[in-house]
């Protein structure tokens, strides 16, 4: 006889899990790791965990729609998914998993699969979202988030923000001072009241300064409010514009929900060269509070390409003599890697898309709707116009002088017509590449795709360089 295991098992469990964090987190406030604003702020993200996770479950639905197949649990340490299909009712917070569900607002339309023998169909770019669902974050881990590095950010900021305050005001000298002081204090414990510490610290003497004070400090986050990855799910798109089209979606459902979003698709500055975007919504069902969940999109090829160089960039990181800006450039190298291999299935996809052209303009004789019409979607998310308007006038003069142009059309092709097949594959290149910091790193120039790739990535590499040097 086996034992029965309760309906509400999985509740009863998270009630626990619930009772045990509320004790830690009060162990935390007694001993002086936290104040009373940390502790409150960790005690609402901590409990009710169970309808907040379902929360988490019921977002997925109304962004994605239903799974696309069985939802299976997820494996931290190897980064994939058990061979085991897991119950809805077996879901609690402490149980991460990854479900697959499909983006029907697809800017790619499944244009990108090539066939195999018979009618064997291979995507090579599909519209399924892969979704990895973090487990909560544990308690011990936010703890540390709180009291190290979101602390020693706010610490700088707090800082910084009262030297340029009194500096603006011709008090140089105080301002330096009172930097140090703020340092000094904010180092005796856990401080999140930034205005009234300061406040105190400069003394009489500042009366007039003290209104532009206060505004400035408390527009500074604090560091518990700064966590906000204890609910948490990551995204896997074929391409960027997926992704793009992912936010703005969001954007649209629920602009009341977004508490803030950020887009490093295109970002040649971080110490790492990583490359995702995230989007931090509100779940909670109380309109009085508010319970972030983190949103990682990630770009599947970049995904798998991290897991593969993980392990070594933790054992370079763990070398007691290894420099923090070395790892930083190893990490760097690893991840340009990264966007290369990315950007190969990129340069592939468009060679497929120059195999149907003269299909296109075949079908497209008797003036219906072009087989691309519409694709790829343009993104708000974009190069400045600027860029695109000078990439698609030296794009002309290349087309002009037979630097470009089709050669299977079934029929003569006018002029305007070859201008807009190529803009069109310009587009395409723009959307969905990443730009990269090699500048010597080029794609094969030996087919027409090749070509038109390192020509538009050429110039964004130009609009990179400028940039920087402005």
């Amino acid at each position: 006889m086996t034992d029965s295991v309760p309906e509400d098992y999985a509740a009863m469990m998270a009630a626990d899990f619930d009772r045990k964090n509320m004790a830690n987190i009060d162990k935390a406030l007694d001993a002086g790791k936290i104040n009373q604003d940390a502790a409150d702020y960790l005690r609402k993200l901590y409990s009710n965990s169970m309808v907040q996770f379902r929360e988490v479950f019921y977002f997925l639905g109304k962004c994605l729609g239903a799974p696309k197949a069985a939802v299976m649990p997820y494996d931290y340490e190897n980064d994939c998914a058990t061979d085991n299909p897991t119950r809805i009712a077996d879901i609690t917070p402490s149980s991460p998993y990854i479900v697959n569900h499909r983006l029907d607002a697809d800017p790619m339309r499944n244009q990108f699969f090539s066939s195999g023998d018979g009618h064997k169909i291979d995507l090579s770019v599909s519209s399924i979202v892969t979704v990895i669902v973090a487990a909560q974050k544990s308690l011990d881990r936010a703890l540390d988030k709180i009291t190290g590095k979101y602390y020693t950010d706010y610490v700088n900021e707090v800082a910084q923000t009262a030297h340029r305050v009194l500096v603006a005001a011709g008090r140089d000298a105080s301002g330096r001072a009172i930097e140090e002081k703020i340092r000094e204090k904010f180092a005796e414990k856990y401080i999140s009241n930034a205005s009234e510490t300061v406040l105190t610290l400069i003394g009489r003497g500042h009366e007039k300064i003290a209104v532009e004070m206060v505004r400035a400090l408390d527009k500074i986050e604090t560091p518990h409010e700064r966590l906000q990855d204890v609910w948490r799910v990551k995204c896997l798109f074929d391409l960027v514009p997926q992704a793009r089209t992912f936010m703005e979606r969001l954007y649209v459902m629920m602009p009341d929900r977004i508490i803030s979003s950020r887009d490093k698709f295109y970002d040649m500055e971080n110490p790492r060269n990583y490359r995702d975007a995230k989007i931090i919504i509100n779940i909670s069902k109380n309109p009085n509070q508010v319970i972030p969940m983190e949103i990682i999109c990630q770009v599947r090829t970049f995904f798998e390409f991290e897991r593969k160089t993980h392990g070594e960039y933790e054992a370079a990181r763990k070398k007691k003599c290894a420099k923090s800006d070395s790892i930083e450039a190893k990490m760097a190298s690893f991840m340009e890697d990264g966007i290369k291999e990315y950007n190969k299935k990129i340069c592939d996809c468009l060679e497929d898309l120059f195999d149907r052209v003269g299909w296109n303009i075949l079908y497209g004789q008797d003036g219906t709707v072009s087989m691309f019409e519409g694709f790829p979607k343009e993104c708000k998310l974009y190069y400045p116009q600027k860029v695109l308007d000078n990439i698609m006038e030296k794009l002309e003069d290349a087309i002009t002088n037979e630097v470009f142009r089709v050669c299977d059309a079934p029929a003569k092709l006018t002029p305007g017509q070859q201008s807009e097949i190529f803009r069109f594959m310009s587009r395409f290149v723009l959307v969905a590449a990443m730009p990269y910091m090699q500048r010597d790193w080029a794609m094969p120039a030996d087919t027409q795709a090749g070509k038109l790739f390192n020509f538009v990535m050429k110039e964004v590499q130009r609009y990179y360089k400028k940039s920087s040097q402005n």
